[in-house]
């Protein structure tokens, strides 16, 4: 980070060879140096000495340290020229930053965020310090009643320096110091994702994927989201297949399931009424890898014969509920599955 130097209004109009050029690194120029100090910095970035880098809908706040009771006025100068004014601004009680205090924009109590859109590019934000209050009616404006942020009608930075060495042309220049940060501003890395085919030696399997169902096997399903999932693979007739699946980016994962001998449901003897309770309605129940039912109006009633069971829950948006009960007498099991 550099400090800002002031260009005077008298400068800018000498000939080109006695004026100062506005440099990417600068834009105004005091030619004196102050007693008045401001530090400028973004959240990425506490010592001034960075450039860190934000993508395009981060959060990003501005913090000023004066050494004296001053006001602050902050600009930030986007890469295609344009100029938005930070503060003041009419969500914020105030500018006036105390001496020897580090002041937020935005501060934790306002109701606001500041976040980073676009153009992608290089950005500067200039914070000018005065002792004085400044009239800033010849750069800015608040173009109606409902607008909470001003209009900055000076384009790029030359243009708002011009602008600013105006106003503070006629202060005493022990009054007013400026300052600059620098940040840039990339695109939104795109979500990774990945394949994933399921292969199975039967008909009418399905596929449920962290407790959404995806449809039947033999199928690759793609755009699906980088990670770690709990699998399930059902088929009527047989013992669910479940394990854990790694999908990785830009390639396709295969689980290959190779089901057993269907399972010869047992003659219910001594059958029991158990009554499945949950509030999610829709869920679908399966015991011992079979589809038993769908919970309608909070439950679902089930006659079970005496001994171990495992009961599943499946429903769209929640984690697969999975099991495994004694049943002895009758009834009631209450699943509340989490998402």
């Amino acid at each position: 980070m550099k400090k800002l130097l002031l260009i005077p209004a008298a400068m800018l109009l000498s000939t080109a060879a006695a004026a100062p050029k506005i440099s990417a690194q600068s834009i105004i120029v005091n030619p004196t140096q102050p007693d008045l100090n401001v530090s400028v910095r973004v959240d990425k970035d506490t010592t001034g000495n960075q450039n860190p880098a934000y993508r395009v809908g981060d959060k990003i706040s501005i913090s000023a340290t004066v050494n004296r009771d001053a006001y602050v006025y902050l600009f930030n100068v986007n890469p295609d020229g344009s100029v938005d004014q930070i503060l003041p601004n009419r969500l914020s009680d105030s500018n006036l930053v105390k001496a020897n205090t580090t002041k937020v924009f935005p501060a934790p109590e306002d109701k606001f965020n500041f976040t980073v859109a676009g153009p992608i590019g290089q950005n500067k934000v200039l914070a000018l310090a005065s002792l004085t209050p400044l009239n800033l009616d010849q750069i800015s404006s608040f173009k109606t009643t409902q607008d909470q942020f001003a209009t900055v009608n000076a384009k790029n930075q030359a243009g708002l320096a011009q602008a600013l060495s105006i106003v503070v042309n006629p202060l005493p220049q022990n009054s007013w110091v400026s300052d600059t940060a620098f940040y840039t501003v990339a695109g939104r890395t795109p979500i990774s994702t990945g394949s994933l085919f399921v292969g199975t030696n039967v008909n009418n399997a399905t596929v449920i994927l962290n407790g959404q169902r995806l449809g039947g096997a033999n199928v690759t399903y793609s755009n699906l989201k980088a990670g770690s999932y709990p699998i399930r693979v059902q088929a009527p007739g047989y013992r669910d297949f479940t394990t854990t699946v790694a999908i990785r980016g830009g390639s396709t994962t295969n689980v290959n399931v190779e089901f057993a001998q269907a399972v010869t449901p047992a003659p219910v003897n001594n059958a029991f009424t158990v009554s499945v309770r949950s509030s999610v309605s829709g869920a679908r129940i399966f015991v011992d890898g079979q589809e038993a039912g769908t919970v309608r109006n909070g439950g679902l009633d089930l006659q079970l014969s005496g001994g171990t069971h495992e009961i599943v829950m499946i429903a769209p948006g929640y984690r697969t509920f999975v099991s495994n009960y004694n049943i002895t007498k009758n009834g009631q099991i209450t699943i509340n599955p989490s998402r």
